[in-house]
């Protein structure tokens, strides 16, 4: 399924002719479900000081420069009828089917539910949090590596606004020739503080998978979604059975300000040799410069549109991720990464963003240390 030029631009032109108080755009009520449309288009630019390796996409062009269209996402929404909601979505950059579930809300409380079809697995804080409010503009290097984000499979979810637990079964990506190895996820959240600007969150997950044809690789890039190199590379291990990855999550907010950090340790069963352990981790603190505060539901923050839409709103963040991929001798090296960064959120469609990451690397004795400078213009609702 491919979506030409032409389509995009027309879901550009009705996104752009909504009101700008509303996210979405209302389609109709078709069959008692109430139908709406969403989308974000985001557009990168990264510059690279490359040290050892260079991290340039495009290396016979020559320069130390890449861009390119990041996500072209259209997403079909509906609500109803009675306590079904329904959600369709694909990314026309990547070519590939985003969430395309059905879930069903027991006795209509969205706290207690089953779902089914392609949706994020019951892990990772910052996977399950909304791609448009990233609070930088790569993912920490291990909720890259270790997150399971959408599968195929069946999931169940019960608790409140303060406590919830997931529990989930899954398969392979609904698009061919992605993601595969079935298995499962459990998650707990539990959030002891939950008011208004003062929210502290704990978090629990595991999830427990087979390898596809017994073969597996851990390899993360230098927070730059646009490099070509992963700067840390477990090799591929063709002896694998099950990975089986714990993670512990941690925020606090407090008015404008937000402490995040999450810690993996993932296990990987060998058939033919030592079973191999990576950990990683990472911290972030972001402040809402114009006193916005952040929201929480379903055991994840959410982000506010500006108080003041005309003149936006403004963030400032810092970041530290690790990622150690060495272990007995499986030399795949091992990572630290600061990024800090500017945000800004103008109006309920437009965001800006500004990164600056200083990497240091070691892998089998080699040192590569280079600095990224990214932008990303975008554009939702």
């Amino acid at each position: 399924m491919k979506l030409s030029r032409r389509t995009l631009a027309v879901a550009l032109l009705a996104a752009l002719a909504a009101p700008a108080a509303h996210a979405e755009v209302a389609i109709d009520v078709i069959a008692g479900s109430e139908i709406s449309f969403e989308g974000l288009v985001q557009a990168d630019y990264n510059n690279f000081d490359s040290d050892v390796v260079d991290l340039n996409g495009d290396v016979l062009d020559g320069d130390d420069s890449d861009n390119e269209l990041r996500r072209a996402e259209l997403v079909l929404k509906g609500k109803g009828p009675g306590n079904f909601e329904w959600v369709l979505g694909y990314d026309a950059k990547a070519d590939k089917y985003l969430d395309v579930n059905a879930k069903y809300k027991i006795g209509g409380d969205s706290n207690h539910f089953l779902q089914l079809g392609q949706f994020k697995q019951a892990n990772s804080l910052e996977e399950l949090s909304s791609t448009k409010n990233n609070d930088f503009i790569s993912k920490a290097a291990v909720t890259n590596t270790y997150a399971v984000a959408r599968r195929l499979g069946a999931g169940y979810g019960y608790g409140t606004n303060d406590w919830g637990v997931t529990a989930t079964y899954f398969g392979r990506e609904l698009t061919r020739n992605l993601a595969h190895g079935s298995g499962y996820s459990l998650r707990g959240n539990w959030a002891p503080i939950n008011d208004k600007g003062n929210i502290l969150h704990l978090g629990l997950a595991y999830a427990n998978y087979d390898t596809d044809a017994d073969t597996f690789r851990l390899r993360a890039r230098p927070n730059a979604d646009l490099a070509a190199a992963r700067l840390v590379d477990a090799g591929n291990m063709t002896d694998t059975d099950r990975i089986a990855t714990t993670s512990l999550e941690g925020m606090w907010v407090k008015g404008p300000f937000k402490l995040q950090g999450e810690y993996y340790t993932s296990d990987i069963e060998r058939l033919a040799n030592s079973d191999y352990t990576s950990t990683g981790g990472y911290v972030s603190g972001v402040w809402n410069v114009t006193g916005e505060t952040w929201g929480y539901k379903g055991g994840v923050p959410t982000t506010p549109g500006p108080d003041e839409p005309g003149t936006g709103m403004w963030q400032l963040g810092l970041r530290y991720d690790t990622i150690d991929l060495d272990d007995g001798a499986v030399e795949g090296g091992n990572m630290d990464i600061w990024t800090a960064g500017v945000n800004y959120y103008w109006r309920s469609n437009f965001k800006v963003m500004l990164n600056y990451v200083a990497v240091a690397s070691e892998r089998q004795d080699v040192s590569d240390d280079p600095n990224i400078i990214e932008a990303r213009l975008q554009f939702f609702w």
